[in-house]
């Protein structure tokens, strides 16, 4: 018997709601987050359009001197591991000295943090810097600024915990494998809770240029940005950069009860592959990240048509989208006709590392509300992308079983499995 890992606490941030609230009600709405870049100047850019995340303030969230310490893709994870920590009742209020001490051993305490990126931005200025005014006036802070790793080392920080705290780079797989190595270590039994999730800060102009570069990003509707992120669209022509942070709190059935919190939901199963196949495209027929799907559903003891929604990864490429279509086939056979799919990347972007904690919690509410997040700007769909995959207007029904799937460069596919929890 596998022991049995529940999320009692949620926070995210993105660029359709900076708590999980106003997510849910712009999931439903159909919004878009996508717009025109604000954060930098875009001059001389192709691609003027992104999802960000709007009126950030890190004080909210965590100590203002800390919080002039890292990076931005550090400061959206600490803000989104407060906001779960929070609901999970773990953590009180913060204190005179910065810090919130979680309530519970912070011993069985793990951290697991999806990361792709790290500080690009804080590497660009260092390299400016660098190169213009040499090498002693560069940063002090740059290296402990830039790593991926910093995010889990600063929540570990900020709440005292002292368990295992990793860090996931498999590119937008990255959020989605960080929530399944949480549930092995939860499984095997070294950790009681564990802060899962993604982050990212790639609303930059170094990751606008060198996605732009590689002819992956949307260019068609610079002066349309909400119709531009189009998943499943025969008029699609690439993805929108996103940013932001979706974290979950994982913990053990036992110690949850114990504790009297809150249920979300049950974290049933997780699956993962490589394509083996390019360090970009995926597997062309479908097979590599099929077999994540298939390894998600046997992992939480189900069958495929026991899925009844699934969330895509869906980034409205011209090769991803017919490509994650031939591989919800292969999963689930006939059932990929009768079961909702849908990509909520048409509404904020695509949030690279990011993706898998913010579309997590999308499947969880989802579950809690009984709602289809909709793929919107689905106007004219792709005929090789011939599925259910909601168009334009969420829609209504019981969901008792939901999944979310991330494909990142380099052939990393991870799936993740939700059930709504019975007690």
């Amino acid at each position: 018997m596998k022991k049995k890992v529940v999320v009692t606490g949620m926070g995210v941030l993105c660029p359709i709601g900076t708590n999980v609230e106003d997510f849910c009600a712009a999931l439903k709405e159909g919004k878009s987050g996508i717009g025109k870049i604000e954060s930098f100047d875009t001059t001389g850019f192709d691609v003027t359009i992104a999802g960000e995340v709007k009126n950030f303030d890190p004080s909210l969230w965590m100590d203002k001197k800390e919080a002039r310490k890292m990076a931005r893709f550090t400061q959206l994870a600490v803000a989104a591991a407060t906001q779960a920590l929070l609901d999970a009742g773990l953590v009180g209020d913060i204190e005179e000295n910065g810090k919130r001490p979680v309530k519970c051993n912070a011993e069985r305490i793990g951290i697991v943090i999806g990361n792709g990126q790290g500080g690009f931005d804080v590497v660009a200025e260092a390299f400016k810097k660098l190169f213009n005014d040499g090498p002693k006036r560069m940063p002090p802070l740059t290296i402990p600024m830039m790593i991926p790793n910093e995010a889990a080392g600063n929540i570990s920080m900020l709440f005292g915990t002292k368990g295992p705290a990793y860090t996931q780079v498999t590119a937008c797989a990255a959020g989605t494998d960080a929530m399944g190595q949480a549930l092995d270590l939860i499984r095997c039994g070294k950790c009681d809770v564990v802060i899962a999730g993604g982050t990212e800060a790639s609303v930059i102009p170094f990751s606008i240029g060198g996605f732009q570069m590689l002819k992956a990003l949307s260019t068609k509707r610079n002066d349309d940005p909400t119709k531009a992120s189009r998943p499943f669209d025969a008029d699609r022509d690439g993805f929108v950069m996103g940013e932001g942070s979706g974290i979950l709190i994982l913990e053990s059935e036992e110690h949850a009860k114990a504790r009297g919190a809150k249920i979300h939901a049950e974290l049933a199963g997780y699956g993962v592959s490589a394509d083996a196949y390019h360090i970009t495209s995926p597997d062309p027929t479908g097979q590599g990240g099929a077999l994540a799907v298939k390894n998600a559903i046997a992992d939480a003891g189900l069958k495929p048509e026991d899925i009844q929604y699934y969330n895509a990864h869906g980034t409205s490429t011209e090769i991803n989208d017919p490509t994650e279509t031939k591989m919800l086939k292969i999963a689930f056979g006939d059932h990929a006709y009768k079961m909702k799919i849908s990509s909520t990347k048409g509404m904020h972007g695509h949030c690279i590392a990011a993706a898998g904690g913010v579309e997590a919690i999308a499947c969880i509410l989802a579950m809690r509300d009984g709602f289809y997040p909709p793929t919107i700007n689905l106007d004219n769909p792709d005929p090789e992308c011939d599925l259910d995959y909601v168009p334009n207007k969420a829609q209504y029904g019981e969901i008792n079983v939901a999944a979310s799937g991330s494909l990142g460069f380099g052939g990393h596919n991870g799936v993740v499995v939700f059930k709504k929890y019975n007690g």
